[in-house]
């Protein structure tokens, strides 16, 4: 028997890293090219990707002139190698609760608003999401890259009532010029 029939060799792919447990309990991570285990007592148990990844958020809420509008967010970020550990083992699954933390962040925002703030505020409650997801999601090992309000969707009946109004306001407007 030689030290090599202990041994085998893994790969890793490029902007991943591997959780690599001995006997069931962490041991190191892996990182990118080939990586030599220490079989059978020596596993990888699963990958992390380092890749910037966008998960999109749709959340309903109400503004403050109690309109239920539709917002959808879009949230960039990716897991940090330094924290791969936090990243794997602290939460099984970030995808749900960064969305838990969007929904909490739009819910908190968007009431205090009314409709046409709302429209013109969104970059500032994306700023406001953004630092509340930064500083919830870094303990878990995942670094917020952007948070991005893509669309707010006021109910149907609510935006057609918006054009009529503006449609009417543009007809008085002519009719009084017309006067003119």
């Amino acid at each position: 028997m030689s030290d090599l029939d202990c041994c085998c060799f893994k790969c890793v792919k490029e902007k991943d890293v591997a959780i690599v447990e001995n006997l069931g309990q962490y041991n190191r991570t892996a990182t990118a090219g080939c990586n030599v285990l220490m079989c059978p007592m020596e596993s990888i148990v699963g990958t992390l990707s380092l890749r910037i990844q966008q998960l999109n958020v749709q959340c309903d809420t109400k503004t403050k002139d109690n309109v239920f509008v539709k917002v959808a967010v879009a949230v960039q970020y990716f897991a940090i190698q330094e924290k791969a550990y936090e990243a794997f083992y602290k939460l099984t699954n970030h995808r749900g609760q960064i969305t838990s933390y969007v929904f909490d962040g739009i819910r908190s925002s968007f009431p205090k608003l009314d409709l046409d703030s709302a429209f013109e505020s969104k970059d500032s409650v994306a700023k406001n999401v953004q630092e509340q997801l930064a500083a919830q999601m870094e303990e878990y090992g995942y670094r917020i890259v952007n948070v991005l309000i893509i669309d707010v969707e006021p109910d149907s009946t609510v935006k057609n009532a918006m054009n009529e109004i503006n449609a009417q306001q543009r007809l008085r407007e002519a009719n009084s010029f017309k006067a003119e």
